[in-house]
């Protein structure tokens, strides 16, 4: 009976480490072609990141959002100069140099308007070589590979009784399920903040068209600082990924097996939560709103 017990014993050991091994092959496969694309999707400009959409949301801009752009900048001006004359003594006092100070606002104003891309492509082109020298100093290998954090898994796993290989048996399905929706998550992320460059930069004209005035500016000045912010947020997803590579590092000195793999997901989760936070973080440190 003994010897029957012994035989099922194996066959059900030999099945769940199979089962596990499957599992847990090719893991972190997902997770660190994701990772390791951060470097290079946070490295890009606008332009360099797709130039097709690039190209289509400059167009929109240029052709539907710059006239409304116009209307509002004239809409302001005017409104400038009548508060400026009534000011003065309902334009008994009248200034000349007065005069010539909305003119030049205004000049400005239309400037800015008229080469809003420039000014917009400008502040990434500052920001992106800001985050590139970041990359070549802080960033290492962020890939997660079990064979290097767990040496002789399947001798290891043959090592452990049938009920423990269970419950590892299932902690793999559920480790399975969680890499691939880190895997979704990172990339949510990443590519969801290009698509918040191009909505961001696609109404550029209309608050640019308000930041010579006195009472309006604070609407462009607000509006660059959110720029500014996506831009350096860029800094901060590097750092995370930095700080993800050293801790990936330490695993391998560990020599528990559930406790190595479920330190290796806690560590993806953590990173899928820092890159979250850089947006709020950036616009806090900036004071975008």
């Amino acid at each position: 009976m003994n010897f029957l017990w012994m035989k099922v014993s194996e066959w059900l050991k030999e099945l769940l480490v199979a089962g596990i091994i499957g599992n847990l092959s090719g893991l972190f496969d997902g997770i660190n072609d994701k990772v390791a694309q951060i470097t290079d999707v946070v490295g890009m400009t606008p332009q360099q990141w797709n130039g097709g959409v690039f190209s289509m949301v400059k167009n929109l801009s240029e052709t539907v959002v710059t006239p409304i752009a116009g209307i509002i900048l004239t809409a302001v001006a005017c409104i400038e100069l009548l508060s400026m004359m009534i000011e003065r003594n309902n334009m008994r006092d009248f200034d000349l140099f007065e005069v010539f100070k909305w003119l030049m606002k205004t000049t400005f104003a239309v400037m800015i308007v008229s080469n809003t891309w420039t000014i917009v492509m400008g502040v990434f082109e500052a920001t992106q070589s800001v985050v590139n020298r970041a990359a070549g100093v802080v960033v290492a290998d962020t890939s997660i590979h079990l064979e290097e954090i767990i040496v002789n898994l399947e001798q290891r796993l043959m090592e452990m009784e049938v009920g423990p290989l269970f419950g590892l048996f299932i902690q793999s399905v559920l480790m399975q399920i969680i890499s691939w929706l880190l895997t979704i998550s990172i990339f949510i992320i990443v590519y969801g903040r290009m698509i918040e460059i191009y909505l961001v930069t696609s109404l550029a004209p209309v608050p640019l068209a308000t930041m010579v005035n006195r009472e309006w500016g604070q609407i462009g000045q607000g509006y660059l600082k959110s720029l500014f912010a996506l831009g350096f947020q860029a800094v901060l997803m590097i750092i995370c990924v930095a700080i993800y590579a050293v801790l990936v590092r330490s695993i391998a000195v560990e020599t528990d097996v559930v406790k190595a793999i479920w330190t290796a997901v806690g560590y993806t989760v953590l990173l899928c939560f820092c890159l979250f936070k850089t947006s709020s973080l950036s616009r806090s440190i900036l004071g975008a709103h």
